[in-house]
């Protein structure tokens, strides 16, 4: 993402439906996302640079009830693609597999992992019925601002390999339709396996900070038990639906998600998501760039009916029991 200015442009707004207008009637956010200022982290290692570039619509689950259901999202994409000049194609999707992950988050009982911007969560994928490989944990520091992201170390201590992702993502307004702003998630993910033996199901404050010692920040006291966040147990239900073309080389697939609770599989959120990965910003044209931030605007309109607004999937599941955190995503 070329940078043309030094103060991030954190959201945006667009008074009237993008297919309505034939001039933009706000500043675009294309170009506005400043470098990082050059810092390193305690082992003298550079921070971590922005990798990908995610877009996402948090969607109401009732109008997903079948497989069929999620492709039927993806006719809703084809005005607004064909309005900017990108192409969605569908052609060879109705082939790819249901993916089926089952997902748990853990936290204190007062919630200050998410109320500090941390998200510790376990998933395990399915394969017809039954889990396949090690289960994964993912913990992330979600944060507006895209330097304090960088620069909260979430590597882990463990002897085994990790993955670091660091996404810029971008979200509708919270309480409107035909705006963006954006959150800086970064990430790191692993095998439960890499942590090592006798430390793969830590169960108290300590042993985790042990793995993330950046939470250390967010310890009372010695000795502090985690929980099973809501008491739920996640059943996400993901299928990709096509593939976005924004030009000059910027594709990427495009997939539609729901969360239900496991058992009495109670649909809580859906999801609409695509993301680009760059090694370099400078990869992403402005061209493509703009293109893509069009589709996202006139997509929220295309998709108005589907669309939760002042949502996130995780924090859905925070406030199942009637107990919100007080985080602001």
């Amino acid at each position: 993402m070329p940078s043309a200015a030094t103060t991030p442009l954190t959201c945006i707004k667009q008074s009237k439906p993008l297919l309505q207008v034939e001039q933009p009637v706000t500043t675009s956010w294309v170009g506005r996302v400043p470098q990082l200022k050059a810092n390193t982290y305690a082992d003298g290692l550079p921070i971590h640079q922005v990798e990908y570039l995610c877009c996402k619509l948090i969607l109401r689950p009732n109008y997903f009830v079948s497989r069929k259901s999620l492709f039927e999202f993806g006719e809703v994409l084809r005005a607004p693609a064909k309005e900017c000049g990108a192409r969605f194609t569908s052609k060879g999707f109705s082939a790819q597999p249901l993916k089926i992950r089952e997902v748990i988050f853990v936290d204190t009982e007062d919630f200050r992992l998410y109320n500090h911007a941390f998200i510790l969560r376990r998933r395990i994928r399915y394969k017809d019925g039954f889990p396949i490989g090690d289960p994964e944990l993912v913990f992330k520091f979600r944060h507006p601002d895209m330097q304090v992201a960088a620069e909260t170390d979430v590597r882990p201590q463990i002897l085994g390999d990790h993955r670091v992702k660091f996404k810029c993502q971008a979200l509708p307004l919270k309480d409107t339709l035909g705006g963006i702003r954006l959150l800086f998630s970064h990430n790191v993910q692993f095998p439960r396996s890499a942590i090592g033996i006798g430390r793969e199901n830590p169960r108290d404050m300590d042993s985790i900070i042990e793995i993330f010692p950046v939470l250390a920040r967010v310890r009372k006291q010695p000795g502090e038990k985690i929980t099973l966040v809501s008491d739920a147990i996640i059943e996400e239900v993901l299928q990709d639906i096509g593939q976005l073309d924004f030009g000059r080389g910027v594709t990427c697939n495009a997939n539609v998600a729901i969360w239900r609770t496991r058992g009495e599989h109670r649909p809580l959120i859906g999801e609409f998501a695509f993301q680009v990965r760059f090694k370099d910003r400078n990869e992403l044209g402005s061209k493509s760039l703009r293109r893509m931030e069009a589709f996202f605007l006139g997509l929220q309109y295309s998709a108005e009916k589907y669309i939760a607004l002042n949502a996130t999937k995780t924090g859905i599941v925070y406030r199942l029991l009637g107990n919100p955190p007080k985080a602001h995503e």
